[in-house]
């Protein structure tokens, strides 16, 4: 599903194009906004560990179902959508990262799921969202 996500940010102050790790920052606060507009609650950004890295983890609207969230933030389609830039391979990590991070909080789920936020970045503080349910 792809949809605008009005950012709310003012016109002039993103009229510049971000350099690759603003714009990755900027994908993630948006994207995490766009997940809570859809009912989830954001619990941890960014978390780290050996095997790697998990965008956004969220509980879904029943507080049942674990969310492990890949955010890829993109300019254009070029080299293609931003979702596809998760690959099989990249999926199955994350589900071992969610794996990792649920042996490090003692969190009572019945379901994990993995979904990925592909975001668009157009001038003018609007994003082009399209999210992914339940991929891995």
């Amino acid at each position: 599903m792809a949809t605008t996500h009005d950012s709310g940010r003012s016109q002039q102050a993103s009229m510049h194009r971000p350099d690759r790790r603003e714009l990755g920052r900027l994908g993630e606060e948006e994207a995490a906004r766009y997940l809570q507009l859809q009912g989830l609650t954001v619990i941890e950004r960014n978390w780290r560990c050996r095997e790697g890295e998990i965008d956004i983890v969220a509980l879904d609207d029943t507080g049942d179902c674990l969310v492990v969230v890949e955010v890829k933030t993109r300019t254009n389609t070029r080299f293609g959508r931003p979702v596809e830039a998760v690959t099989p391979v990249k999926a199955q990590r994350l589900r071992v990262l969610a794996g990792r991070w649920l042996a490090d909080h003692p969190i009572n789920t019945s379901r994990v799921r993995i979904d990925v936020v592909g975001m668009l970045y157009r001038p003018g503080a609007l994003f082009e969202v399209e999210h992914l349910r339940d991929v891995a």
